[in-house]
């Protein structure tokens, strides 16, 4: 028997395998398509102080080796989400953690704070979307702004006895000197990466394909990018578990985050092809730790060798 039990900070998950926020909307919209029970946890579309009607079309495009989405936040409302989409959410054998972002910094304290009335209705832990590059206010400027950023966290952590995780941009120079502010303000753990800022062209209409012009891409092509920056943050030894994601197609694939430093991780965009692909992953993982000899999970984790010259 393998040990799947991951300790991400304060929350005990039952494997390592999560659902990444904006790939698998509310959990309810998959129920049909998979075993939401099998999952430690699902990571909702991210959520707002009111309802987004998000950005005009087309909002998203494929790209050789992933996709290009700037889908704007579209979301019901923190209240629409409490009375509507949580009930579901408590009701399945899965954590739920719940991705909210506001446009200035009141709205993300009146996020957090709202949010948090939901810590006795199910809500397990919160992850804050200080990264995402489709939205024209915040996003990308509290995310690349350490400074900003280590603020923003500490005025939502004031709010919230909830676990915070904070999802960081990899639209940035330095990914370390972004994760070692955030720890600062009072975060809990780090979720590792959000999508890359990219754009696509039609040669043809000679126009955009993503009608904001640029959007993030995700996927399999950018993978590497993000096992990196996993990595980097998970050397500093700043004390917060990773959550990692980018490009997770597979047991492999995760299992490589979790070598490079990660404690759990997301599958996203891969979900929108194969929508039982997180949980296949679980069963997967436990079929490969056993070939690879290991007992726990966890011993996966960190475990890098690095060859020293």
């Amino acid at each position: 028997m393998i040990d799947l039990t991951t300790q991400f900070g304060a929350l005990t998950l039952k494997n390592p395998v999560l659902t990444a926020s904006g790939t698998f909307g509310y959990a309810s919209e998959f129920e049909h398509l998979t075993d939401l029970d099998k999952l430690a946890g699902v990571v909702t579309k991210g959520v707002s102080p009111r309802p987004r009607h998000g950005n005009p079309l087309p909002r998203m495009c494929e790209t050789a080796s992933g996709m290009i989405n700037s889908i704007g936040l579209e979301n019901v409302g923190v209240e629409a989400f409490l009375s509507d989409k949580l009930p579901f959410l408590r009701d399945i054998d899965a954590k739920c953690v719940v991705n909210f972002f506001g446009e200035t910094f009141d709205e993300y304290v009146e996020c957090a704070a709202g949010l948090d009335a939901g810590a006795d209705a199910g809500i397990d832990a919160l992850e804050m979307n200080i990264s995402c590059p489709n939205i024209k206010k915040g996003g990308v400027e509290f995310g690349t702004d350490p400074a900003v950023a280590r603020d923003l966290v500490a005025q939502c952590r004031a709010v919230t006895k909830l676990p915070l995780w904070v999802k960081l941009t990899p639209n940035i120079t330095d990914i370390v000197a972004l994760a070692r502010a955030v720890a600062e303000g009072g975060a809990d753990g780090f979720s590792i990466i959000n999508t890359i800022s990219a754009m696509g062209v039609n040669v043809r209409t000679r126009r955009p394909r993503i009608g904001t012009v640029f959007g993030g891409l995700s996927g399999p092509a950018i993978k590497p990018v993000a096992l990196r920056m996993v990595y980097q943050v998970a050397r500093a030894n700043l004390g917060l578990p990773i959550c990692g994601m980018g490009g997770i197609r597979n047991a492999e694939d995760a299992a490589e985050f979790l070598v490079a430093g990660a404690t759990a991780i997301q599958v996203g965009t891969q979900s929108f092809a194969d929508p039982d692909c997180a949980a296949t992953i679980v069963g997967d993982l436990e079929v490969l730790a056993a070939d690879l000899g290991v007992v726990r999970i966890s011993d996966l984790v960190g475990s890098l060798s690095i060859a020293q010259a």
